[in-house]
């Protein structure tokens, strides 16, 4: 089992810059692919980006390749998302979970270990 504790999120305007940490607990998180997921007021939980245990391979949606950079640092067991040059519709509450299956998946339902997510607000 892993557990997952999200940070850094906030308010930001347009064309600026946060970035999320996300610490696990566990003796899984090292040798599992990780995941960013983001869910909007009204919306489903949506498919951010991914990045294999040795961050050998990264995945990005659309909406966000070359604005969000996934990375991870197994020795203090925390995956970060850089997230630049940010828009309003980024605003969502943004979650980190461990993939249980070895493909890249982009379906929350491959992911566990939620956290409580951090909100991520971003105005015009």
């Amino acid at each position: 089992q892993v557990q997952l504790v999200e940070s850094g999120g906030g308010l930001v305007q347009a064309g600026g810059s946060l970035r999320l940490s996300c610490a696990a607990s566990g003796r899984t998180f090292s040798s599992s692919a990780m995941g960013w997921f983001r869910q909007a007021p009204g919306k489903g939980r949506e498919f951010v980006a991914r990045i294999s245990w040795r961050s050998i391979r990264t995945y990005y949606a659309d909406s966000v390749k070359g604005r969000f950079t996934i990375s991870r640092d197994n020795a203090k067991s925390t995956v970060y998302l850089q997230m630049n040059n940010l828009v309003p519709e980024d605003t969502a509450v943004y979650y980190c979970a461990r993939s249980k299956v070895n493909v890249p998946s982009t379906n929350f339902w491959d992911y566990d270990g939620w956290g409580q997510g951090t909100q991520v607000t971003v105005s015009s």
